[in-house]
């Protein structure tokens, strides 16, 4: 199999890639300050907090690791998706550099979706609503295809849940897990994109 050429350069799309989901953060600021609410308010160092993180990234791997071999037609799109997509352009990063974009991903996403649009969700609908109402939204901004729209407001629940895993509310417990998964889910992007060409001339 031929390996499909990027449309863009592997050094312009972690750039761009980068100033997208850090400035995400600052979107989360901006919003924030428009409906007073602090997004990084519940943000602070914790031991305990990245442990639960880490712990937290377990379900969603391994979600992760059926979802790519399940015979699913949706579930092949996806993933015939993400490695023609994003494939090439993960392989030509180095670990580091993915772990970048894993970072300023979860970081800047966690910051808009947990940190501003689940607590004021909370405000108006409960904590039920809170977590319904900000992973719709955060399922529409994922929204690649209606099933990946779905999967990604799943996985935003998940994360929402995270943000009081352990009983005390800390942003640090769900920006760990959504770093992790997507540092270690491009990692796995990566590999098989190489494996399935490793033999193309």
């Amino acid at each position: 199999m031929q390996p499909i050429r990027p449309t863009l350069e592997p050094r312009a799309f972690l750039k761009m890639a980068c100033i997208f989901e850090g400035g995400l953060a600052v979107v989360a600021l901006l919003i924030g300050n428009l409906v007073s609410i602090r997004p990084f308010e519940h943000l602070y160092w914790s031991g305990t907090a990245i442990s639960y993180g880490l712990l937290g990234t377990i379900p969603l791997l391994l979600v992760f690791s059926l979802g790519y071999r399940l015979p699913h037609k949706g579930l092949q799109r996806i993933r015939r998706m993400l490695l023609d997509m994003m494939g090439p352009l993960l392989a030509a990063c180095s670990a580091g550099e993915l772990f970048v974009l894993a970072f300023l991903a979860g970081l800047g996403e966690e910051a808009l979706f947990r940190g501003v649009a689940q607590p004021w969700a909370e405000q108006h609908w409960g904590v039920t609503g809170g977590l319904l109402v900000s992973n719709v939204l955060f399922g529409l901004a994922h929204a690649v295809t209606p099933l990946y729209a779905v999967m990604a407001a799943l996985t935003g629940v998940w994360l929402g849940l995270m943000l009081d895993a352990g009983g005390e509310r800390n942003l640090l417990t769900p920006i760990v897990v959504h770093a992790f998964y997507d540092f270690l889910a491009f990692l796995m992007l990566a590999a098989a994109y190489h494996a399935e060409h490793a033999e193309a001339p």
